[in-house]
């Protein structure tokens, strides 16, 4: 299945930072495997005409399956099954890989693992993902744990040579690039996200033209016209309970390395959380690419766990869902284990409610799907008792009460993801 995007209109909207796309000055890229954020998420971009721009990164999804069991071509066709039940035209829909590169196996020596990931990027590519971020950042077995600019370049320019063959010898548009790599590897940082530091423009210009010498190197003059993004540390993170807010202006030199990069953007990952005006200022400081996951499924969390206590009030039973999610959670810690750190009490606090919600990961599991759509069941579509969302989703009572949102469970789930796709609507539209 070829999919269905044209190559000119990915052009158009990644190409330049000050006209992402017409009438916007950015685009939110949305970074989640869950399938009903997903569907609440083309449902927004359906309503509005809005293009959607969906990344799965190689941890989720790779020729092996990832943790989704998800091959590319499995991922494309589940998200255009769910385009065309959402009624998102498929032409609107872009399909983006995220970290491609050795990291889900980094463990193996290099040559084991650059061969793994070549064999991901030319899956990708030939189902037809528009969007390559190049991430060859880390060392693999035996190496420093993260790689000079010159080996990374190597390593990206082997990777877009994999992908360029794949689409050549299909008949497929060629791709548009993503490089560099200043954030947290997939997956989530494992260490304190304090102190912070933004990239330095001269650091920004040197990878892009260490790139651009080994891409001419390798004879992939075409790719360059075609490296549309840099990914670049504004000074944004967030870890689990706090949160970096962007401080305007501080990344303004960047800003300003942007008129010696021309026909770039840059590329802003762990946006999450950020208040609007802050997230309005990064798009307008250069970032044509605002990164989302975890946002939206901790909105979705929220709102399934305030539905639960809902279901609870009415029933006059204890809450279910949470206890059953913690006895999963505890049955396979390996999603949460290495991330969180300190007292039993403190770790079971942010196993439910960390920002970083690696809750998410648990989700897909039969048992964890099984108790929400038993809660969903017994919930059905009746209005819920408007005191009872006061009391545990207080962020959406004005507008039931107002009558901007329905209140049955579904409607709720969705106004709740729906809150943090809106501000991120609204950071990037035109200024």
């Amino acid at each position: 299945m070829r999919f269905p995007f044209h190559d000119t209109m990915l052009r158009s909207l990644l190409a330049n930072a000050g006209n992402v796309m017409a009438g916007r000055v950015a685009i939110p890229s949305i970074c989640t495997a869950h399938p009903h954020v997903l569907q609440i998420a083309m449902q927004h971009a359906a309503e509005h005409g809005d293009i959607l721009l969906i990344e799965a990164t190689c941890n989720q999804v790779n020729q092996f399956g990832g943790y989704t069991g998800l091959t590319p071509a499995l991922f494309r066709d589940r998200m255009l099954e769910l385009a065309a039940d959402t009624g998102l035209a498929p032409e609107n829909l872009v399909l983006g890989g995220d970290h491609l590169g050795p990291n889900p196996w980094k463990h193996l020596p290099a040559d084991e693992a650059m061969s793994n990931a070549e064999a991901m990027i030319a899956a990708y590519a030939a189902a037809g993902f528009r969007k390559l971020h190049l991430d060859a950042s880390m060392g693999c077995a035996g190496e420093p744990e993260v790689l000079d600019d010159e080996n990374v370049a190597q390593r990206a320019a082997r990777l877009a040579a994999v992908a360029e063959r794949v689409c050549h010898e299909q008949g497929l548009a060629l791709p548009v690039y993503i490089i560099g790599t200043e954030v947290p590897p997939p997956g989530g940082a494992t260490a304190s996200h304090n102190g912070l530091t933004i990239t330095p423009p001269e650091a920004a210009m040197r990878t892009v033209d260490v790139h651009h010498a080994t891409f001419k190197q390798h004879g992939l003059e075409g790719v360059l016209e075609r490296i549309v993004g840099l990914v670049v540390q504004p000074g944004v993170e967030f870890g689990d309970e706090g949160i970096d807010i962007y401080e305007p202006g501080k990344a303004a030199p960047l800003g300003a390395a942007l008129r010696n990069l021309q026909g770039l953007v840059f590329e802003a990952h762990s946006t999450d959380y950020q208040p609007g005006e802050r997230l309005r200022a990064l798009a307008l400081e250069g970032f044509g690419i605002l990164k989302v996951g975890p946002a939206l499924t901790f909105a979705w969390r929220e709102a399934i766990y305030g539905l639960d206590r809902i279901n609870a009030a009415l029933e006059g039973t204890a809450p279910e869902l949470d206890a059953k999610m913690e006895a999963l959670m505890m049955r396979d810690p390996g999603y949460w284990r290495p991330y969180y750190k300190g007292s039993d009490d403190y770790v079971r606090l942010q196993r439910h409610y960390s920002y970083s919600d690696r809750i998410r990961y648990y989700w897909p599991e039969p048992d964890a799907r099984a108790a929400v759509e038993a809660l969903l069941g017994k919930l059905g579509d009746r209005a819920l008792p408007q005191t009872l969302i006061s009391q545990h989703l207080g962020r959406l009572y004005g507008r039931v009460v107002a009558g901007g949102i329905q209140p049955d469970a579904r409607s709720l789930i969705a106004a709740s993801v729906r809150d943090v796709l809106d501000v991120y609507r609204q950071a990037s539209a035109a200024a």
